[in-house]
């Protein structure tokens, strides 16, 4: 099923990139918050996104990317003896239906709503959120804020990122 999602993203968006109208690629950073947080240090990404205007103030579109969290090193005591732990690397991509509202010319407001795949083993993904700010720094520069998150079973992995994209 796998690799059903990743040969269809990667279509859709062999598609788009020839069409390069709305097409933005860029890089996120984050920090992981609730129950990843206790797992993971930060996380580093990749998001790609393409955008069809469907009025002079809102965008729809689909999203995709790449987030690694980092695992930390975890130290345990047990009476006189310790032992250290060094937890996996978390890994997710999400696919995405994706919608801007233009508050202004430099400010948009949105989300990106879908699922996100596990990568790594024993993470089966799950439904994805993300919440997202975008402040337009040039013609085709935007910085963005923004609130991720995937329902897991029995849990959640949550960050709080700021990115660049970059309009191709």
């Amino acid at each position: 099923m796998r690799k059903v999602l990743l040969i269809a993203v990667l279509a859709l968006f062999g598609f788009s990139v020839s069409a390069q109208e709305g097409f933005k690629v860029g890089v996120i950073a984050g920090l992981p918050v609730g129950d990843a947080a206790d797992l993971s240090s930060f996380n580093l990404g990749l998001d790609v996104v393409y955008h069809w205007e469907v009025s002079d103030s809102f965008r729809l579109g689909v999203a995709t990317g790449f987030t690694n969290a980092f695992g930390k090193e975890m130290t345990f005591n047990d009476g006189g003896s310790s032992f250290t732990i060094d937890m996996d690397d978390v890994q997710f991509l999400p696919i995405a239906v994706s919608g801007r509202v233009l508050a202004t010319e430099e400010l948009s407001i949105g989300a990106d709503l879908g699922y996100a795949v596990g990568i790594n083993e024993f993470n089966d993904g799950g439904f994805y959120y993300r919440p997202i700010i975008g402040y337009n720094v040039g013609e085709k520069t935007e910085l963005n804020f923004s609130y991720s998150g995937v329902s897991l079973d029995g849990g959640s992995w949550s960050t709080i990122n700021l990115g660049v994209l970059f309009t191709l």
